[in-house]
């Protein structure tokens, strides 16, 4: 019996110790959850504020070089024995496409020579989409076709060429001239001939200009004719995809605009295009069947206009002899981005690569793509030519040379 009770007693201490050993188990393993429980916080709280702080920089980074100007310029490239006064140039995807009336070469901003290519033209006249170029003889009847590997095709046309477009897959659109009627012909990358449109000066009217959407489907044509004694203008976009396939010329849509000169046309993407008229602009929308989508008009007299793929702007000329000109930009939806008035008697101005240029024989001028002055100063030398051609890089082609810079 004594054995027996010493037996419970001993397996009630077991008991016992097992029970505050769990208690301490439990209590050791609560003070370790609330030990993790202040860390995890601390972590990510302390992650948080070097992300925000990072985000912060960045942004600070960004503004600076949005609102950054610079004074001065350096030189970072340069090459005398160009001959700028018979050579032209021109971007071409970050590089530069140098051409006369012998010949055609592409160089890098470092001015190497990449590919080169010898012709024979009598005025040379080239227009560039992104890694495309198309090079034609104005009044002749030779064409040629390059991407950044060189040449891809060339034609011989039957009649003088009055202008001829490139789109950013390759395929070229060019307006002959064939006396009484005039042509405009459509063209693969490889020279191969896709569509030929004999046009009448009465019916559609003479085109002013052509223009190719992105994906090759689209071609847009700005016609003007004289009817009743007034200036009429005539927008058509032909279709040469199987939508277009049933309509007269492939005709899909036309516009007509009663006393407006409509002098250039462009096509901004595969869906979007532009017509800049003598009173504003037109903005059309359709990837196969474009419609009108907003016309902006104005009251004063546009005396230059500047566009590229995002952007539309307008310059008018001042009555104030402080301020010489007012400039209005707008977006590809028609939406204005700024206005700006400013003084420079520029003699070019132009969009490139998202910047806007302008310069006369000795002053250069240039705004990024919210107005803002990034430069403004004379130059040593005549002035031929001035584009971008990477982050604060830019050709300067002078009576002189050709010099790559950068500003300081």
């Amino acid at each position: 019996m004594a054995n027996t009770f010493k037996e419970i007693k001993r397996k009630i201490r077991r008991k016992r110790l097992r029970i505050q050993r769990e208690k301490l188990a439990q209590t050791g393993n609560g003070k370790h959850k609330k030990s993790v429980g202040k860390y995890m916080p601390d972590t990510m709280r302390r992650g948080l504020m070097i992300a925000a702080a990072a985000v912060a920089l960045i942004f600070l980074v960004v503004l600076y070089i949005q609102k950054r100007s610079y004074h001065d310029y350096k030189i970072l490239k340069t090459s005398e024995q160009e001959d700028t006064v018979s050579t032209n140039y021109a971007e071409m995807d970050g590089k530069i496409l140098r051409y006369s009336h012998d010949g055609v070469s592409l160089v890098n901003k470092n001015l190497d020579t990449l590919w080169s290519e010898t012709y024979d033209m009598q005025t040379p006249m080239a227009d560039v989409c992104s890694g495309k170029a198309v090079i034609a003889d104005k009044d002749g009847t030779s064409i040629r076709i390059y991407d950044k590997n060189g040449l891809t095709g060339s034609v011989t046309t039957s009649y003088n060429i009055v202008k001829a477009k490139v789109s950013k897959s390759g395929l070229v659109a060019a307006i002959l001239d064939g006396g009484d009627d005039t042509w405009i012909n459509y063209y693969s990358t490889d020279g191969s001939l896709i569509a030929e449109n004999q046009t009448k000066i009465e019916d559609p009217g003479y085109p002013l200009d052509v223009s190719i959407s992105d994906d090759g489907i689209i071609m847009m044509v700005a016609y003007q004719y004289v009817d009743g004694g007034e200036t009429t203008s005539y927008v058509a976009f032909y279709n040469f995809g199987e939508v277009g396939q049933n309509d007269d010329d492939r005709i899909v849509s036309g516009f007509t605009y009663e006393g407006v000169v409509v002098p250039q046309i462009q096509c901004l993407s595969s869906h979007q295009a532009v017509a800049v008229r003598d009173d504003g602009f037109t903005l059309y929308k359709g990837r196969q069947i474009p419609k009108e989508s907003q016309t902006i008009k104005v009251d004063k007299e546009i005396v230059s206009t500047f566009y590229d793929d995002e952007t539309i702007g307008l310059v008018f000329k001042n009555d104030s002899k402080d301020k010489l000109y007012t400039m209005e930009v707008y977006s590809a939806s028609g939406k204005m981005k700024f206005k700006k008035e400013f003084n420079i008697p520029y003699s070019t101005i132009r969009m490139s690569d998202g910047n806007i240029l302008m310069f006369n024989s000795s002053q250069i001028c240039v705004l990024d793509g919210k107005g803002n002055e990034k430069y403004t100063g004379t130059v040593d030398g005549d002035i031929n030519d001035f584009f971008k051609i990477g982050w604060n890089r830019y050709l300067l082609v002078l009576d002189s040379g050709v010099n790559v810079i950068k500003f300081s």
